[in-house]
């Protein structure tokens, strides 16, 4: 299996330093490259893959630090990221000189998740599928940082790559230069609404997009605050792939752009497109490749060995997750609406997975995303209903209107053990769908009566419920407007304790009384055999699963 290198620690201090990033003590060149992006967590420590860089959210105290990074260096990780200011002590440069981590300080204001985003971004390993050599020429996701800094140089001025949804994709060195509208929109890798918002009242994305060359954007109007340096103006080009606009190069320049710096961005612009043309064929053909290995590591057939090898899991103890979206709205969704907004929870689903352990893994099968959650619980029962609260956590973050529902498989002991925790992950999702369960998560263990019942009903031809005596107690309450039939539901759920029965009808005991005994009657029905019992409840349950909605 061969892969793109993933960037070092170099690299991305080359990328985000003075803007985002500074060292604070440590080597930085120690490590070659970047495993992996974890978030540092003092009560449930994370496993790290190795050369990782980890997140110490919360850290602030130099013995914390030093004794955080003492840790780390004995797990091998690359560095650690923590708030600035931080001013080092003597125990923290001893700890990160004999440990071999580096320290980075974080700038205030800035967002960790967008930081983690950033990072993910560049040290992505594109092509960890790949069993081909990657192509000649073609770069990883993480390279439009290093195409950003091409364009300054060429330029001579900073230079953003944001998306069709102003969301900031790339940034250039030199973003110290430049305004709060720029700062503002590195520290939240998105572009400020209010400025959006202005650029778009001034008819400036309009211009833009009608262009094939650079458009010249004036400094927006005073603010009022004299606290705040003014608005610098900008020079910015629309990426095209043919007719589609993938997004906008924007650069920081005092005037408008002379004729030879002007096709020089233009020229840019094709390169750019190239770029993010790049990388959204390698994230459609990474989805499909991690889909094909995943289907085929929880088949536990002759290959999934190898398929779990490829997608970095070890034959380690894991629970499989199913999810899909559910909502009556999606039937007059367009099909590639809805297929996108798949894709989006998917790839969300993926992202919450691999936070809680950094060889989890997700993917989008038919109209199911299945994802792989490695464990090491006390037993099974913990593994279950630590992977269920992992669920529940992930849906009260993504709120979709589409209504994700996941079902939780059983405990698989090692991978051998993967079809039968995926099967048990459908079952439990099936139930979900049939809305049978009220809720948004389960466990097969949680909903196993309901599935066993839903089995059953497949089993069962549909002109054979009902049959004999709820048969004939289901047509005489059609022929006479009765409710016979929910008078012996009743009984049969209460466990013939007639006072119960009867209050859930709002009837009182002796009219229920009556109707059980015309309920017999009609169904020529012996209630005291227990087998006529079972098969009348049976025969109930599944009329009321075939009668509810298809959800």
């Amino acid at each position: 299996m061969t892969s793109l290198p993933r960037a070092s620690l170099g690299r991305v201090l080359e990328e985000l330093g003075t803007t985002l990033l500074d060292v604070v003590c440590g080597d930085v060149e120690r490590a070659d490259d970047i495993g992996g992006v974890v978030i540092h967590d003092p009560l449930d420590e994370p496993e790290l893959p190795q050369n990782a860089l980890v997140m110490g959210v919360g850290l602030h105290d130099c013995a914390d630090i030093a004794r955080v990074v003492t840790h780390l260096g004995r797990r091998g990780a690359a560095a650690l990221v923590v708030r600035a200011p931080l001013a080092p002590d003597e125990r923290l440069l001893a700890a990160a000189r004999v440990s071999g981590v580096a320290v980075l300080s974080f700038a205030r204001g800035a967002s960790w998740t967008h930081l983690a985003g950033m990072l993910r971004t560049l040290t992505a390993d594109s092509n960890r599928y790949d069993t081909d050599a990657p192509t000649p020429g073609r770069t990883g996701s993480g390279d439009l940082f290093a195409v950003a800094n091409a364009i300054a140089a060429l330029l001579d001025a900073p230079v953003t790559i944001e998306d069709r949804n102003s969301r900031l994709l790339a940034f250039s060195s030199r973003q110290e230069e430049v305004d709060p509208s720029r700062v503002q929109t590195i520290l939240g890798r998105q572009v400020p609404e209010h400025y959006t918002r202005i650029l778009e009242e001034r008819g400036v994305f309009q211009a833009i997009y009608r262009s094939d060359r650079p458009v010249f954007v004036d400094s927006l109007p005073e603010s009022g605050d004299t606290l705040q340096p003014p608005e610098l103006p900008r020079a910015a080009i629309a990426v095209r792939a043919g007719d589609e606009i993938l997004g906008t190069i924007w650069v920081v320049v005092p005037e408008p752009l002379s004729e030879e710096r002007s096709e020089a961005l233009y020229e840019a612009s094709k390169l750019v497109a190239m770029h993010m043309v790049w990388q959204r064929a390698d994230a459609d053909m990474e989805r499909r490749l991690r889909a094909e290995l995943l289907a085929t590591a929880l088949e536990s057939g002759p290959g999934s060995r190898e398929a779990v090898r490829r997608l970095g899991l070890k034959d380690e103890p894991a629970v499989v997750l199913a999810l899909t979206v559910v909502d009556a709205a999606t039937e007059h969704r367009l099909p590639a609406r809805l297929a996108t907004e798949r894709k989006r929870l998917t790839d969300a689903f993926a992202m919450h997975l691999s936070a809680v352990h950094p060889r989890a893994t997700a993917a989008l099968i038919g109209d199911v995303a299945y994802g792989i959650l490695p464990l090491l619980p006390q037993n099974r029962q913990d593994a279950e209903e630590r992977a269920a609260w992992i669920a529940t956590e992930f849906l009260a973050r993504v709120g979709s209107r589409l209504r994700p529902l996941i079902g939780v498989g059983q405990f698989a002991a090692d991978s051998s053990a993967l079809a039968r925790s995926r099967s048990g992950a459908e079952r439990a999702l099936r139930v979900l769908r049939s809305g049978t369960a009220g809720q948004q998560v389960a466990r097969l263990d949680d909903v196993h009566v309901e599935a066993l019942l839903l089995e059953l009903a497949d089993l069962v031809p549909c002109g054979d419920i009902p049959s004999g005596a709820v048969a004939r107690i289901v047509a005489y309450d059609e022929m006479h407007q009765a409710n016979l039939v929910e008078t012996l539901r009743s009984w049969l759920d209460a466990f013939g304790d007639v006072a119960v029965a009867s209050a859930a009808m709002f009837v009182h005991p002796n009219t229920f009384r009556y109707r059980l005994r015309r309920a017999a009657e009609v169904g020529r029905i012996d209630l005291s055999d227990p087998n006529a019992r079972l098969s009348a409840m049976l025969q109930l349950r599944l009329m009321s699963i075939r009668s509810a909605p298809d959800i």
